[in-house]
């Protein structure tokens, strides 16, 4: 909370304002992928590591089947307080692309707000023209292939998702990844979202700054 004075002629009046910060507010995160990335794990990842850390948050995927190599679309919110949306992300502070072809579908980028970030699983830098300035590309594919021996993205992208954010610390991410994986593809997972975490700056998309930028 800030308190602010202004000035009038009957003298100056205290003003009580509250700054949004990333404790007061719902944030709002829309994941685009293909059938078989693991979209929708994704999702339930991030709110399960959101939950772990006191949040209340949900993960739920857009309606219809995933069918394999077909686009499809998993959201998720969390928020301090308690919440009960559970219609689709239409303007998300934060958009995670696992699959770099996607940014070319109709669609794929509209409503992400202004000073919002725009995560990208791509082997290079795609062309900046028609992206939003925050914007970070990862080779998350062949980080997965490194580690897991499998072309499966989710989990990298969220290690550097939460990396860039500080919204959850890394070890929310793996007490996560230990609730839903174990023995080998457990142990894979977490040398995966490590290596994946120190690819990306960390606190570059941290909420005070996008919250500085009217996102």
């Amino acid at each position: 909370m800030i308190i602010y004075t202004e000035g009038g002629d009957t003298g100056t009046v205290p003003v009580v304002r509250r700054r949004m910060t990333a404790r007061r507010r719902m944030i709002e995160v829309r994941i685009h992928g293909r059938g078989g990335q693991g979209n929708v794990a994704a999702a339930y990842l991030l709110a399960g590591a959101a939950i772990g850390e006191g949040w209340h948050a949900l993960a739920f995927p857009a309606f219809g089947a995933e069918r394999r190599g077909a686009p499809v679309a998993a959201f998720a919110r969390m928020d301090r307080r308690v919440f009960r949306r559970r219609d689709q992300v239409a303007r998300p502070h934060f958009l995670i692309v696992q699959d770099v072809a996607l940014l070319h579908v109709p669609g794929v980028l509209d409503g992400l707000r202004p000073g919002g970030g725009l995560l990208i699983n791509a082997p290079r830098e795609p062309d900046a023209t028609a992206l939003p300035e925050r914007h970070y590309t990862v080779a998350a594919t062949q980080l997965a292939r490194t580690h897991l021996g499998r072309p499966v993205p989710n989990t990298a992208l969220l290690a550097v998702f939460l990396t860039l954010t500080g919204l959850l610390p890394l070890d929310a991410l793996r007490r996560a990844l230990a609730g839903r994986f174990h023995g080998a593809v457990l142990e894979a997972n977490t040398r995966l979202i490590e290596a994946a975490a120190a690819t990306a700056p960390s606190g570059a998309w941290a909420m005070e700054k996008a919250d500085a930028a009217g996102a």
